[in-house]
């Protein structure tokens, strides 16, 4: 997804993503994972070096990924959210963690939703720990509902065997009654009326973003159309992807994967181990 990330729809519907690409937007070999994966690898990582959550210990895993480089392939950080790197710097100058993160409407770019998933596997996870881990790089209430959904989407999947119109909704329902005064309530209607008449937009805001994922998850029948979906309405084409994948991947299972594509990922031999030592800590907890 990353070569063709702010393509414009019309460019893909000319020329549509049908497999893995490299180059393009940002010149990387094929299988070259972004800020997505790496922000979420960073978090499995703290979790695990911590056995819990550690909010000064994940937002040094994040500097740790922004300035230093780590959980890339190639130890090159090449893109990173604005509102994301705001909340870093803040934390470095010496603000603390919980209050890191951007609060403005403007500070709702989709980049806690693309790191939250690993949350969904922790058995006793609570919403107040979803947002504050949102917080710690988008602190506005929109993105912290949006982390929930996600998780509550994600949960459902990981506990019952359900047609994807219901795991949506169950994990709706949940929402609307814990946020019900919340006046931010209002910008997941479409998600919640199940109505995209109006069209979807795919690209970097929060909302762009939930809303993409699930319509490319109601509107396909398998992981590898899911995820192309989403890559080919074009925009912030990595993390929309990346997202839809996460609980495509729950959903389908880790077999409905196209075997090309993960044999063309670098390194990944150091995700799967890192995954097996955050399963072991999940089963644990």
């Amino acid at each position: 997804a990353s070569p063709v990330e702010f393509y414009s729809r019309n460019e893909l519907e000319t020329d549509p993503v049908v497999d893995m690409r490299e180059y393009g937007t940002y010149n990387q070999p094929k299988g070259t994972w972004s800020d997505d994966s790496s922000m979420t690898i960073a978090t499995m990582r703290s979790i695990v070096n911590m056995n819990g959550i550690d909010y000064d210990n994940l937002m040094e895993e994040f500097c740790n990924w922004a300035f230093n480089h780590e959980y890339s392939q190639y130890r090159e950080t090449f893109d990173i959210g604005n509102t994301t790197i705001r909340g870093l710097n803040r934390y470095r100058d010496g603000t603390e963690p919980l209050k890191s993160g951007g609060t403005s409407t403007h500070d709702n770019g989709n980049g806690s939703l693309m790191r939250i998933l690993p949350l969904a596997f922790i058995s006793d996870i609570d919403y107040e720990t979803i947002e504050n881990i949102s917080s710690l790089t988008h602190g506005h209430d929109r993105s912290k509902i949006a982390c929930v959904l996600y998780v509550e989407i994600a949960k459902s999947m990981l506990a019952n065997d359900l047609a994807i119109d219901e795991h949506i909704s169950n994990a709706c329902e949940k929402i609307k009654q814990h946020y019900a005064d919340n006046e931010e309530l209002g910008e997941f209607k479409r998600i919640f009326d199940d109505d995209f008449s109006e069209g979807i937009m795919s690209g970097g805001y929060v909302i762009d973003t939930i809303e993409t994922v699930v319509y490319c998850l109601k509107t396909t029948e398998n992981y590898r159309d899911a995820v192309l979906k989403a890559v080919n309405l074009g925009g912030d084409t990595d993390t929309n992807a990346a997202i839809c994948g996460g609980l495509a991947g729950i959903y389908y299972g880790f077999d409905a994967i196209p075997v090309d594509w993960i044999e063309s990922i670098p390194h990944l031999d150091k995700v799967i181990s890192l995954c097996e030592e955050f399963e072991a800590y999940c089963d644990e907890s």
